[in-house]
């Protein structure tokens, strides 16, 4: 019996010893493969350094011979100027006036100054002398908050729990955002001035966004006098209460009597203050959304009537052109390498 047991305990010391064992590779092959990793990063740090440090002189002359022709090109090119405008687009307005900003680039591209001169009402030499148009939004993630916070009150809950904010968010397009950019860049720097107008006007002046501007304005008129005469009967009801409650303290003050409607009516009051205080909270709102959608489109800043020269080290020429000589040469080098290696892979 005891020989058993001695013999079940060495077993188990075996298969212990042997569990351990087991493991201790397992970390050794662990910390192996860790290792591998840092050691190929490693290598391939140091191989990239002596690809650069072999061929240093090829990726620098190729890097001076860009940067000397970007110079050339631009002392070749005239001086260009630039001028940006921030709106906020009303009435869902931003697709169609990326639209109208895309139209105008069309034209440039295309070099139809006929175009640009019956659009603007300019010029032919100005005309010539414009060069781009673009537009972008002025990211702010609290227009993401505050878009989906009118989401949440529009909806019921039920679609609320199934549509999570990173949902929303994921879906959120560049013509969600409240306030957007419109730059223009042209040869000549007196001519933005003339351009806001036309801008601005082919939205203001589209039928369909005039409609709504005029309903919503009318819906928000409405809802303010409707406030209004609510705030109205409200103050008429608190002078009622308060007459009522100087006609039982002069009853008080002549005889004894037990007043059981002293709490209810103190009640109401504190009801018709909280109801006061929120009429004027809404008003308030509506008095913010009646600023904000007077019109289709509200500009919040025009292009200045000089525009600023375009400058910077990475809008220059040369400094484009330098590194594209670099990177082609690095290119160049890296297929001249991969065709030794395949010349060399086929012996």
């Amino acid at each position: 019996m005891s020989t058993n047991q001695q013999k079940n305990n060495n077993e188990e010391e075996i298969d212990l010893g042997s569990l351990f064992v087991i493991i201790g590779r397992g970390f050794s092959n662990f910390f192996k493969f860790i290792g591998s990793i840092f050691k190929g990063i490693f290598d391939f740090i140091i191989t990239i350094l002596i690809f650069l440090k072999n061929n240093f002189i090829k990726i620098a002359v190729a890097g001076i011979i860009g940067l000397v022709a970007g110079f050339f090109i631009e002392k070749s090119n005239a001086t260009k100027f630039g001028s940006k405008m921030l709106v906020e687009p009303n009435f869902k307005s931003a697709m169609q006036l990326y639209n109208n900003i895309q139209y105008y680039n069309d034209l440039v591209k295309q070099k139809d100054t006929v175009g640009l001169e019956k659009t603007f009402n300019i010029d032919k030499e100005t005309a010539a002398s414009l060069k781009s148009f673009e537009i972008e939004p002025i990211v702010n993630e609290n227009d993401i908050i505050n878009s989906y916070n009118d989401f949440i009150l529009e909806v019921d809950t039920l679609t609320v729990k199934s549509y999570k904010f990173e949902k929303f968010k994921a879906s959120f397009t560049n013509l969600d955002y409240k306030v957007h950019k419109i730059e223009v860049i042209a040869e000549k720097n007196d001519v933005f001035r003339k351009l806001d107008d036309v801008i601005i006007s082919s939205i203001v002046n589209n039928k369909y966004f005039n409609r709504l501007k005029q309903l919503t304005n009318e819906n928000l008129n409405r809802t303010d006098s409707l406030y209004r005469e609510n705030l109205t009967q409200i103050d008429s009801l608190r002078r009622v209460y308060m007459n009522v409650m100087l006609e039982e303290a002069k009853k008080q003050t002549t005889g004894t009597s037990i007043d059981l409607g002293g709490e209810k009516r103190t009640t109401k009051e504190l009801e018709l203050f909280e109801t006061n205080r929120q009429i004027n909270g809404d008003l308030k709102r509506i008095a913010e959304e009646k600023s904000n959608k007077y019109e289709v489109i509200n500009v919040i800043s025009n292009f200045q009537p000089v525009g600023y020269e375009i400058k910077g080290i990475t809008k220059s020429y040369a400094f484009k052109l330098a590194l594209l000589g670099m990177f082609l040469m690095v290119f160049i080098l890296l297929l001249t390498k991969l065709n030794s290696y395949l010349n060399n892979y086929k012996k």
